[in-house]
C-alpha cells in the first residue's frame, strides 16, 4: 500500500494564435476497492468556457472542455493534480479465486458471460499472415496440458524479455504483428500485442491506461510520462493487470485511471486546434509521480 502524489503536465505551443476545438480528458481515476482518491485538480490555461465531468462507454471518469469560437491562443496548458492511495490486489489469481473451468488454458467462459465479453475477445487489429497467433501459440504447447495463470505470467515475461522498449512520442499505436516484425514498441504497443495475442483465443482482454510507480525507491518510472498495460478476464478472478513493458503482475505499482478496448480509445489527453497544419510547433508531456510506502 502506498500514498501516491502525481502531477500530469501538458503543453501545446503554437506558431500563430490559434483556435481550440473541443477537448477530451481522461485524467481521474475512479475510487475502487483497490485506490482511494483522496484530492484531484485541474488547472487549465486559458481557462474553458465549459467544463463538463461525465461517463463513457467503460464508465471511465471523462472531463470535456470547450472554449468560446472567438478564442485564440499561442498555448494551452493542462496540468492534473491527484493524491490517492493505492491497496494493489497482490499475487495474481490466487488458486481459491480463480473458476476450475478457467484453470486450463484456453478456456470458455460461462454462457452468460459472453454478450458481455464478446467485443474485447476478438481481435482488434489487422493479422493477414496469422503472425499474431503463431507468436502466441508458443505459450500454450500441448492442448489441454497448459494451464492459464502460467501461460499469461510467461507472456508477460517474455515480451519484456525479447522486446525492445523505444520511446515514441507520435501519436497512433503500431498493430501487435508490427510489433513482433520489429521487435520494438513502446508500452502501448506491448500492451496491445499481449491483448491481441490473448483475443487469438478468445480470451477478452482490455487496454489500461495510468501511471507506473516505484514502491521501493519512490522515483518515478515509465519515462516521466502516461503508462499503458493490460487487464485479462479470468473467470472467478475477475479482471486481472499484466505490464508487459515491465513484467508486473497483478497491479502492482499499477495506478489505473482507465480501461477501452483499444489504445485510440484512452488516449489521456485528445483535442484538436483550429489554424493551419504547420502552426503547431511542440507538445510536452512530464509526469512527475512520488509514492510513499505506508
Amino acid at each position: 500500500m502506498a500514498r501516491i502524489s502525481i502531477v500530469h503536465s501538458t503543453e501545446y505551443a503554437y506558431r500563430n494564435p490559434v483556435g481550440l476545438t473541443r477537448h477530451r480528458l481522461m485524467l481521474r481515476p475512479d475510487d475502487s476497492h483497490d485506490l482511494r482518491l483522496h484530492h484531484a485538480a485541474l488547472a487549465v490555461d486559458p481557462h474553458p468556457s465549459l467544463i463538463h465531468w461525465t461517463h463513457d462507454a467503460f464508465d471511465n471518469s471523462i472531463c470535456v472542455l470547450e472554449w468560446p469560437e472567438t478564442l485564440r491562443t499561442e498555448r494551452l496548458s493542462i496540468v492534473s493534480t491527484l493524491e490517492l492511495t493505492h491497496h494493489p490486489d497482490g499475487p495474481p489469481a490466487p488458486v481459491y479465486s480463480l473458476d476450475p473451468s478457467a484453470e486450463a488454458f484456453p478456456f470458455v467462459y460461462a454462457p452468460d458471460e459472453i454478450p458481455d465479453l464478446a467485443s474485447l475477445a476478438e481481435p482488434q487489429t489487422p493479422d493477414p499472415d496469422r503472425t499474431v497467433e503463431a507468436w502466441a501459440r508458443r505459450f500454450v504447447g500441448e492442448k489441454g496440458k497448459a494451464r492459464t495463470l502460467a501461460v499469461l505470467e510467461a507472456m508477460t515475461h517474455a515480451i519484456k524479455a525479447e522486446f525492445r522498449y523505444e520511446a515514441r512520442h507520435e501519436e497512433g499505436t503500431q498493430t501487435a504483428a508490427e510489433t513482433i516484425t520489429l521487435g520494438s514498441g513502446t508500452c502501448r504497443d506491448f500492451a496491445v500485442l499481449m491483448m491481441e495475442a490473448l483475443r487469438s483465443f478468445r480470451v477478452a482482454a482490455r487496454f489500461v491506461t495510468g501511471y507506473l510507480y516505484d514502491d521501493t525507491s519512490g522515483t518515478t518510472r515509465g519515462g516521466g510520462s502516461t503508462h499503458a498495460w493490460c487487464n485479462v478476464y479470468l473467470p472467478g478472478a475477475g479482471w486481472m493487470e499484466y505490464d508487459p513493458t515491465n513484467g508486473l503482475i497483478a497491479g502492482s505499482n499499477l495506478v489505473r485511471v482507465g480501461v477501452a478496448r483499444s489504445a485510440a480509445q484512452a488516449l489521456p489527453v485528445a483535442g484538436g486546434y483550429i489554424g493551419s497544419p504547420d502552426d503547431s510547433i511542440g507538445l510536452s508531456v512530464d509526469v512527475a509521480v512520488r509514492a510513499v510506502p505506508i
